[in-house]
């Protein structure tokens, strides 16, 4: 009597088809038919594609996005934490974060092939009323970025978001709500109460964000503490607490990370000189700016840069 071939994708439900995979990968390389990031017709939708690993990891400010892997992998840092993904799994970032990527499987052949999908806060808050009518389950625990598997549904209506994107009209007309059931299987998988954080304005991960919004805006002026903790209505000991624990770091070691990332891009793309673009993010000590800057990039800002300019590295804003 023969047995039956094993089909891990239906003993597991959640898992994708890899089949699927196959074709979200095939659309993704049309899309992108070469190493690169690319928004497609539909505002906040991206894919990339890499075909070979990074020698050394990119510090570069993610958004709030979901990212699907098709082919290959990748990893994330924050702080001493590291996040791989692959097609076996999903990763969410939920607020803006400084983090350093790196693509660790790619090939020529088998390039990296990536969609991402920006997260709108208030798009998640109104999705959240109609997946949890009986309210959220519990969370413990807020993080700056969530891991879950790769579940079926998920790439079965990235794919279709994909295939929507070859016209102009499906892409205005229909892409919208393929979105929106993207983010519906996405509240339904295993991270999904931990995504609706993103939209729950009493959330501790919404509070965080809102305070990270105005640190980005406001980087290169001094900030105080217990006036971001008054500003997200929360008292400076609860408000550093949790700001730890979403972003890994602290809010002054945050502010200087995105300074140094700005000066950094200041001087690789505007051919600026160092103690001006110190000045420009708000350092008074070029000193210190040098020294914080060799701590953070492992070598001086000029050496850096040009180091930078041989490889031919870009800094990229791509999760």
């Amino acid at each position: 009597m023969s047995q039956a071939k094993p089909l891990s994708h239906l003993e597991n439900p959640t898992e994708p088809d890899p089949s699927d995979l196959l074709k979200l990968a095939g659309l993704i390389r049309a899309y992108a038919p070469y190493d690169g990031v690319f928004a497609l017709r539909l505002p906040g939708v991206y894919v990339s594609r890499h075909s070979r690993p990074y020698k050394a990891p990119l510090l570069a400010l993610s958004t709030p996005a979901l990212c699907i892997v098709a082919q290959g992998a990748k990893a994330a840092l924050l702080g001493s934490e590291r996040y791989e993904y692959n097609p076996a799994q999903m990763i969410v970032f939920s607020v803006d974060l400084p983090l350093s990527f790196q693509v660790t499987r790619a090939s020529p052949a088998e390039p990296f092939l990536c969609l991402r999908l920006d997260l709108d806060p208030r798009q998640i808050a109104e999705l959240i009323l109609k997946v949890y009518p009986h309210g959220l389950p519990a969370v413990y625990g807020n993080k700056g970025v969530y891991i879950g598997g790769s579940d079926a549904g998920v790439v079965k209506a990235a794919l279709r978001l994909l295939e929507l994107m070859a016209s102009p009209q499906d892409a205005e007309l229909l892409a919208p709500l393929a979105v929106e059931e993207v983010l519906i299987r996405l509240l339904r998988s295993s991270i999904g109460s931990r995504v609706a954080q993103i939209g729950l304005a009493e959330s501790s991960v919404y509070r965080i964000a809102r305070a990270i919004r105005w640190i980005r805006s406001n980087f290169d002026q001094p900030m105080r503490v217990e006036a971001l903790a008054r500003m997200v209505n929360m008292s400076p000991s609860s408000f550093y607490q949790h700001f730890k624990a979403v972003t890994s770091m602290s809010p002054l070691q945050f502010q200087k990370i995105l300074r140094l990332q700005e000066a950094r891009r200041l001087m690789l793309t505007s051919r600026m000189d160092a103690a001006t673009a110190a000045r420009q993010v708000g350092y008074a000590s070029p000193s210190q700016f040098s020294r914080e800057y060799r701590r953070l990039f492992g070598s001086a800002p000029s050496r850096d840069i040009n180091r930078l300019r041989e490889q031919g590295e870009l800094l990229s804003a791509e999760a």
